[in-house]
């Protein structure tokens, strides 16, 4: 497929798939429920990682969640009691149990009383002149994990590129926190961050559509293939390939191509 025909099917399925009206059957819904910019930022990161499987039960997973966290989820992090976890046990969703719910309480609590933002764990890995986001996940994970009493079991829920994982979860949320435009779908609440350098979330759906329309070759849904997809998408928009993550899964997951 020529280049111009690409182009004109990524722009038309932006258009169509980056407005809100199309939000409400998605994870990002979850953190739109939120004005508070920590909030936004706790409750994406559970939508994020959650975001295997149906996504009506990704939904309803984040929402008891969030609501064992009397939907407040910054407020609890920092001002919760002991006797507050007891709310924590028995959660699970598919591999990810109240062990791993209750480190990442444990880990947001250490990071908040310490910034004002989630978006200082993502940069702190990071090095001037990168071009996209490898050295922010690497220095995520390993920032994530630095606690004497991280479980050995809840290493699984956070991907690395270090793994060749694609790290789709990752780079949707970073998508979310990261990406501004007028439509209001993706938050734009980070400034260190710069959208040329986020890579596309890699899934089945984005892929199958890449590798229709000549985007893809690899046929690994990896970190490899992350960044390969990113770069062919920054010939349409260098300054925000990752926009066209919108039209690539809209595409994808509504049997359009």
């Amino acid at each position: 497929m020529k280049v111009p025909s690409i182009y004109k099917i990524l722009e038309n399925a932006y258009q169509t798939y980056n407005q809100v009206n199309f939000i409400a059957d998605d994870p990002i819904s979850i953190p739109h429920q939120f004005v508070k910019k920590a909030d936004i930022e706790i409750a994406g990161l559970f939508a994020a990682v959650f975001a295997w499987g149906q996504r009506i039960t990704i939904i309803n997973k984040t929402k008891d969640a969030l609501q064992r966290m009397d939907n407040s989820p910054h407020d609890f992090v920092l001002n919760h009691q002991e006797k507050d976890l007891k709310k924590m046990l028995d959660f699970k969703h598919r591999t990810f149990n109240d062990t791993d719910l209750l480190y990442f309480i444990h880990f947001l609590k250490h990071h908040y009383q310490r910034e004002i933002s989630l978006e200082s764990a993502f940069n702190r890995g990071m090095k001037k002149k990168d071009v996209n986001m490898e050295n922010g996940l690497l220095g995520f994970r390993d920032y994530f994990f630095s606690l004497p009493d991280a479980p050995m079991r809840t290493r699984k829920h956070i991907a690395s590129p270090s793994t060749g994982s694609s790290c789709k979860r990752l780079n949707m949320f970073l998508r979310w926190m990261v990406r501004k435009d007028k439509f209001g779908v993706d938050f734009g609440i980070w400034e260190t961050i710069k959208p040329a350098q986020l890579v596309c979330p890699l899934d089945i759906h984005v892929g199958r559509v890449a590798r229709k329309l000549g985007l893809l070759d690899r046929t690994q849904d990896d970190w490899q293939a992350a960044v390969a997809l990113t770069n062919a998408l920054k010939r349409f928009d260098p300054k925000d390939p990752v926009k066209y993550d919108l039209a690539l899964f809209g595409l994808g997951v509504n049997g359009e191509h």
